[in-house]
């Protein structure tokens, strides 16, 4: 990465000052030096403040500069002081080093080896199997798949899973309330307890139900009369809530599927009880002296480990809370070899993070190895107004949202802003065909560029020959870049500035993509992508990029074949499509 190479270039030169007692460090100096991307274009390329310094050193930033900047030896650059302000202007062998790059590694530009191979498991979405996604899951599936593509290529080893909560009365709550249904599709007089405000809490009176009844009588047509006879016993009932749950997984993963996000394992709470793991949490807890009984529940001490209150783990009638089971997953997880546990949660569960790490420290692991991304809500807007949407009866869902603006539209505005901020997704905006759309202006500065090389091969119908270039003769120009003059981009005065700042745009996606894996941001992505896509349009405008000028059209379409490189590989980091023609 560019910045690296100047960073390291800087740190260097202050190891030699130092060497020749140019500069002396009064105390131990500690500060990481930043490289920036100046404002103003007058400035360089790149900037590094060096003005911290001057805390340290008994000089004025601007002689720290000076100073650092004698002893900088990089060939092919300018380098100028600003104030405290250390200014680089790369030359044009580093802007070929780049498009020779891309074409060199492709899909593979932007690995790097962050992640040291590193055992990531990421959990996200693990929605409760009582109902289709909300628009919240939708956030949580976008984000999840995209961070997994991020830290593959930043060098982890990722494992994406589905924590399916199936234990609990809630399924219970879910198979009562598919037999009421049932009865309903039956043609029996039965509703919900709509005017009791405590027992209709116990239900679950989606519409969603009524389709899964239709189906149970279809499938089993026999046993939904033998219910609608015996009534609810509770065979029936454990019939009913096993159907209903199987129905609302595949309802689920369908949806997963359509939504391009793929895991490799969907882990069933239900497995831990029949596995003995959830018990054997609780013993080792007893064992190691970490369980107290106290008015006849079994409390965890918590506190012992940084939790500000010991926690329940079994309730006086003897069934276990969620954090037991959530204990016991927890640490099947570290047993199965991951380094890195990243769960993505809802804002909500802001309280649950201290009790489970205090669980991990008390098995023995490190607490740290558990990371928390909490994500805010997501406010539908529709005509400009704020949809309500219910929990469990009317709502809109996931799968709604899909079908009105399309996959790509869905996961691209779920991931352009950051998880921790509320997002407000727009559906006339993110449906429209303007730039005003952020997919739609960066899917477009895609296909403007692919239009481009299709233009570059166009036949001419009325003398049916090839205007400028055959299919062959582009991609041999493409293989072979050690024949194509990159020089001549740069001698016209009116288009080397927009498209030495395309270059070092695409080069930049390096070092997004390892800060997105580091800081566990998918939205500086989708930033950047906006921002390479405003840049592509500028350098568009402003060259002709097939022209008389057959050595300078091949250069620039050298240009563009890179930025179509580039921008497929972001956007498929995304899971968003790169459409040719729009």
């Amino acid at each position: 990465m560019l910045k690296n190479i100047i960073k390291d270039e800087v740190e260097k030169g202050i190891n030699s000052a130092l060497k020749k007692n140019e500069l002396s460090f009064d105390g131990q100096c500690d500060i990481d030096l930043a490289v920036e991307i100046p404002k103003k274009l007058e400035f360089g390329d790149f900037a590094v403040n060096i003005s911290k310094l001057a805390k340290y050193v008994k000089k004025s930033p601007f002689d720290i500069a000076n100073i650092i900047k004698n002893n900088i030896s990089l060939n092919d650059c300018e380098v100028n002081i600003v104030g405290g302000f250390i200014n680089f202007k790369l030359g044009t062998t580093y802007l070929k080093n780049i498009i020779s790059e891309i074409y060199e590694k492709k899909d593979g530009y932007v690995n790097n080896n962050q992640g040291c191979g590193k055992k990531v498991i990421l959990e996200y979405v693990s929605a409760n199997p009582t109902g289709p996604f909300h628009i919240g899951h939708g956030r949580w599936a976008a984000f999840g798949s995209a961070l997994a593509n991020i830290l593959k290529v930043s060098g982890y080893n990722v494992y994406q899973e589905f924590y399916i909560n199936d234990a609990g009365n809630q399924i219970n709550n879910l198979g009562k309330s598919l037999f009421i249904r049932l009865m309903q599709v039956l043609g029996e007089s039965c509703d919900f307890p709509y005017n009791d405000e405590n027992e209709i809490k116990s239900y679950y009176t989606g519409e969603y139900l009524v389709d899964v009844a239709q189906n149970f009588i279809n499938e089993k047509s026999s046993l939904a009369y033998q219910i609608k006879n015996e009534g609810l016993t509770q065979k029936n009932l454990s019939i009913l809530s096993n159907y209903a749950k199987e129905a609302m997984f595949n309802i689920q993963n369908n949806t997963l599927e359509i939504f391009r996000t793929h895991f490799d394992e969907f882990f069933y709470e239900t497995s831990l009880y029949k596995s003995n793991e959830v018990e054997n949490c609780i013993k080792y807890l007893k064992d190691n002296s970490l369980i107290y009984e106290n008015e006849g529940a079994l409390w965890f001490k918590s506190t012992k480990f940084g939790d500000e209150q010991d926690r329940v783990i079994k309730k006086q009638d003897g069934s276990n809370t969620y954090l037991t089971s959530d204990i016991a997953y927890h640490i099947n997880k570290l047993k199965r070899g991951y380094d890195i546990l990243i769960n993505v949660w809802g804002a909500d569960h802001h309280g649950y993070i201290p009790r489970v790490k205090a669980a991990i420290e008390a098995f023995g692991y490190s607490p740290n190895s558990l990371e928390v991304i909490l994500g805010q809500l997501v406010n539908l807007i529709i005509d400009g107004e704020q949809a309500r949407m219910g929990k469990r009866s009317k709502m809109i869902t996931l799968s709604d949202l899909i079908d009105e603006v399309g996959v790509d539209a869905t996961r691209f505005w779920m991931l352009m802003r950051s998880c921790d901020t509320t997002l407000d997704f727009d559906v006339n905006l993110a449906k429209s065909a303007n730039d005003d759309n952020p997919v739609f202006y960066v899917q477009y500065a895609h296909a403007r560029a692919c239009s481009i090389l299709r233009y570059a091969l166009d036949i001419d119908e009325v003398s049916n020959k090839i205007q400028i270039f055959s299919k062959d003769e582009l991609c041999n120009i493409f293989d072979n870049l050690n024949n194509c003059n990159l020089d001549i981009l740069f001698e016209d005065n009116l288009g080397y500035e927009s498209i030495k700042k395309l270059i070092l745009k695409l080069e930049e996606i390096k070092s997004v993509i390892y800060n997105s894996a580091k800081n566990r941001s998918v939205y500086l992505l989708c930033k950047y992508l906006l921002e390479l896509s405003q840049i592509f349009h500028q350098f568009y405008n402003t060259n002709r990029v097939i022209s008389d000028n057959r050595e300078l059209t091949i250069a620039r379409l050298v240009v563009v074949n890179a930025f179509i490189t580039v921008m497929k590989l972001g956007l498929k980091l995304i899971g968003v499509d790169a459409p040719e023609k729009m």
